[in-house]
């Protein structure tokens, strides 16, 4: 005789019980029971599931949202301070405009 004969749907206690989850325990009739990856579990289990399957995704997306922030930082960094480098090598002839008396040419 089948085990599931002589047990009863934790839902509903009228009928007969067709699956057990196999993460809770219990069993439950074709109303309760649901497949999911190739797995019977029942909505109670499926609903956690789902929750930490969407704990973990936001977990990840939030490291990866961190990296690109601190990545952007570091790059925005670097442009000015080679920027500022490009400009303190500059002379300063160039900027009183005493170069362009040294080539030759006359100030207007």
């Amino acid at each position: 005789m089948s085990v599931f004969s002589e047990q009863r749907c934790f839902n509903h206690a009228v009928r007969e019980a067709v699956a057990r989850c196999p993460q809770c325990r219990r069993f439950y009739c074709r109303e309760c029971i649901t497949e999911h990856e190739d797995r019977v579990l029942c909505a109670a289990c499926l609903k956690g599931l789902a929750q930490t399957q969407i704990h973990g995704r936001l977990r990840l997306h939030g490291i990866v949202r961190l990296v690109q922030v601190v990545t952007g930082l570091f790059i925005a960094w670097m442009f000015f301070y080679v920027l500022g480098r490009g400009l303190v090598l500059v002379p300063t002839a160039f900027h009183e405009g005493t170069v362009w008396e040294a080539s030759g040419q006359e100030k207007p």
